[in-house]
């Protein structure tokens, strides 16, 4: 079975939109993204144009903030803070990669836990490991609405987890040990004997940015197994020059996987929905909204 995340997420996004219509009704007031991005990395400014494109599509409002590569903390930090305080803004992020010489984790834990929709804060980092966080990591987010939007269970089952960044691999092993039964195993690049982890495995989690890491071999009849990564591949035959593959060899491993999310139209679409709820979820809680009000 192919998880197919662009089809979840286009359904979501139809939602989120009705969602969105609803709480201008009630506030008169569209939820609004902040999205703060620095220099012109190619890559950022195709993620942050994705991201405005389905925001504003959903219905709500995009702030769109943009500084050159040099620009300095001070005035990084100085605009967050407006943004912290603007009535107006709901979400706020910051895309990433930052400049060197810019502190990521300073910048991050500047923005109010409440509209930090990438939930990056070391504040809302603590809250997910406790099993009291109100916004979740986006990634993480969406791989738990593919399971739950495809029924896949997991209690009780063994989790293989490749890659343990704070973007994926660390949140989403706390989502499994907050929100289910789930047994979860965390490997990384110096994990010794990766074959035998991934064949004990009932999930398959791939997220450690390696093209092909992820075998047939190394993956037991009727697991499941989510790709994350996210490889540039040389390849002449594409108008680009290059193709886009995941961290498992999806060939191989989808003749053995009972379910797999293909690269691309998986994970990542899932991701940019995951990070429009989150917005809904902080414009209503900075709001005093019941989310229940929106029910379509």
């Amino acid at each position: 079975m192919i998880l197919d995340g662009k089809a979840l997420s286009s359904s979501l996004r139809a939602e989120l939109k009705k969602k969105s219509l609803r709480f201008c009704e009630i506030t008169g007031h569209k939820p609004a993204l902040a999205v703060i991005l620095v220099g012109n990395n190619p890559a950022s400014e195709v993620y942050v144009r994705n991201k405005e494109k389905a925001a504003s599509e959903v219905g709500f409002d995009c702030i769109d903030v943009r500084y050159p590569s040099d620009v300095v903390f001070s005035e990084l930090s100085a605009e967050i803070r407006r943004l912290n305080e603007d009535k107006n803004t709901d979400g706020i992020l910051v895309q990433l990669p930052l400049p060197e010489h810019i502190d990521v984790r300073a910048v991050t834990d500047l923005i109010n836990p409440m509209k930090d929709v990438d939930c990056f804060t070391s504040h809302n980092s603590g809250l997910l490991f406790q099993g009291r966080a109100i916004l979740e990591p986006c990634t993480p987010k969406g791989i738990f609405t593919i399971f739950s939007r495809y029924d896949i269970p997991l209690d009780g089952k063994n989790v293989c987890i490749v890659g343990r960044s704070d973007i994926v691999g660390r949140p989403l092993a706390a989502l499994f040990l907050t929100k289910t039964n789930a047994t979860v195993t965390v490997c990384n690049s110096h994990t010794e004997n990766l074959k035998e982890h991934l064949l004990g495995a009932d999930i398959i989690v791939c997220a450690a940015g390696k093209a092909g890491l992820v075998t047939a071999d190394m993956v037991k009849n009727g697991a499941v197994v989510i790709d994350v990564g996210i490889n540039r591949i040389e390849d002449p035959s594409k108008k680009s020059g290059y193709r886009l593959t995941g961290d498992a060899d999806y060939e191989g491993v989808s003749e053995k996987a009972s379910a797999i999310t293909p690269v691309p139209g998986g994970v990542g679409p899932m991701t940019i929905a995951s990070l429009l709820e989150n917005t809904l979820t902080a414009a209503c809680v900075l709001r005093g909204i019941d989310m229940n009000e929106l029910k379509i």
